[in-house]
């Protein structure tokens, strides 16, 4: 493997983790806010298919993990899923897609959440 994509890599999570705290500094959005508006720009990157592949799947191959590991990439999976159902399914396939696809991530989230406020003991 070419150590370029490493460096690509890297440049490209950085940038996306950038404009997340630009999103919070200079424009006053809560993490909350900033969270949701990287997803859903991850989802509509994912939406526009540039012949048959989609422009986060192009970016994907470009990046690689710099791409695949931040928020944006949870908005691509949702969508991803969704649209490739849809073409498997029909119109419920747009339901049953999202959670499909996101389901591992999902379900690690919930689990491993739930063993750090074990571990961590939260007030309140």
């Amino acid at each position: 493997m070419d150590w370029m994509h490493f460096v690509w890599a890297f440049v490209v999570g950085g940038a996306i983790c950038v404009i997340g705290q630009l999103l919070m500094d200079v424009g006053k959005l809560t993490p909350a806010h900033t969270m949701s508006t990287l997803v859903v720009a991850g989802a509509i990157v994912d939406g526009i298919m540039i012949g048959n592949k989609s422009l986060y799947d192009r970016f994907i191959e470009f990046a690689g993990a710099g791409a695949t590991v931040p928020i944006t990439s949870f908005g691509n999976a949702l969508v991803h899923g969704a649209l490739q159902e849809y073409k498997l399914h029909g119109a419920i396939g747009i339901i049953t897609g999202i959670f499909e696809v996101t389901s591992a991530g999902v379900s690690a989230a919930i689990i491993f959440s739930f063993l750090a406020a074990v571990v961590a003991r939260p007030k309140g």
